[in-house]
């Protein structure tokens, strides 16, 4: 009898082998599926329609029978747009001197969490809470921090002889932008870089207290070249959402005073839902991607070799 019901299983499971039937394997697909239609129907889908649609002329009012195949027609108009190239300007400004300054305030920040401080733990929480606070609740409190009349930073500020309008004025609205981004990022890049300080090889660190190196021979030796794998993840993420930027120039600025703040994001949204050139909109965003990649490439290319691993 348990001689049967052995054969009897091994037939069943020679059976399920043979048809390719494997219950385990069709259980980890389902787990997986949702997150795989979410990439499909939200980014594999739109990130190909922007590709045709480059190549394309189509207002959206006319429909989808309005679309009209024109070759390079709009890559040639973005070469001569000035509107374009001003909003390009205006995007490396942002991302130029805010991902650096959140880069080393966040390291600043990570290094100084790193000591056996009083509350070490709450302090952590408070610093990342700008993070991810709503858009919309960040923007009004610096509406209200800001105001060139009432607000708590220009009070402070008029005791220098210092008045900026910010986002009132087209000089200040681009700066005022800047310090908010690194406000909201200063704390995730400290987070991150606090991770990689506390996996820093300890032997290290002792062989040098042995030698009697001194607290910056120490970080230039041994700590920076230990996060500097750390610090690429954290610039090419950081360029990423700063060209991308969005939510708080639509919120508070809406691309101006006349178009200090229209950076290369919000000019892409003009043209696609204001001015309903999408074809044209489409063929900014494939040029804005394949510059983000380059310069992601460029980025990623120039730390190898240079992490204290790869020494």
């Amino acid at each position: 009898m348990a001689t049967a019901t052995v054969v009897a299983a091994g037939t069943k499971a020679r059976t399920e082998q043979g048809s390719g039937i494997r219950p385990s394997g069709w259980i980890g697909f389902l787990f997986i599926a949702p997150n795989l239609l979410g990439v499909l129907a939200f980014t594999l889908i739109p990130l190909i329609s922007v590709v045709v649609l480059a190549f394309t002329d189509w207002n959206l009012v006319s429909g989808l029978g309005g679309i009209t195949f024109n070759g390079i027609d709009n890559f040639v108009a973005i070469a001569r747009d000035p509107g374009f190239w001003h909003a390009i300007g205006l995007t490396l400004v942002y991302v130029v001197v805010s991902v650096p300054l959140t880069v080393v305030l966040g390291l600043a920040l990570g290094i100084a969490l790193n000591r056996p401080l009083p509350g070490r733990a709450v302090l952590r929480a408070i610093f990342f809470l700008p993070y991810i606070v709503n858009v919309v609740a960040i923007g009004m409190t610096w509406l209200m921090l800001m105001n060139p009349k009432a607000g708590l930073v220009n009070q402070v500020l008029d005791a220098f002889g210092i008045q900026p309008g910010w986002f009132a004025s087209s000089h200040w609205a681009l700066p005022a932008l800047i310090v908010m981004a690194v406000w909201g990022g200063v704390g995730y890049c400290s987070l991150i870089y606090l991770s990689a300080l506390q996996d820093a090889p300890r032997q290290l660190y002792e062989a040098a207290d042995i030698d009697g190196a001194s607290a910056w021979s120490k970080f230039r030796v041994i700590t920076w070249p230990s996060l500097l794998p750390t610090t690429i993840f954290l610039l090419v993420t950081l360029i990423i959402g700063a060209s991308q930027g969005f939510g708080l120039i639509a919120l508070i600025t809406a691309g101006g005073p006349g178009d200090a703040t229209t950076t290369i994001s919000y000019y892409m949204y003009q043209t696609g839902f204001q001015f309903y050139r999408f074809g044209y909109a489409s063929a900014i965003g494939l040029v804005t991607f394949v510059g983000v990649l380059v310069l992601t490439l460029v980025t990623w290319r120039a730390q190898r070799g240079r992490a204290l691993n790869d020494q």
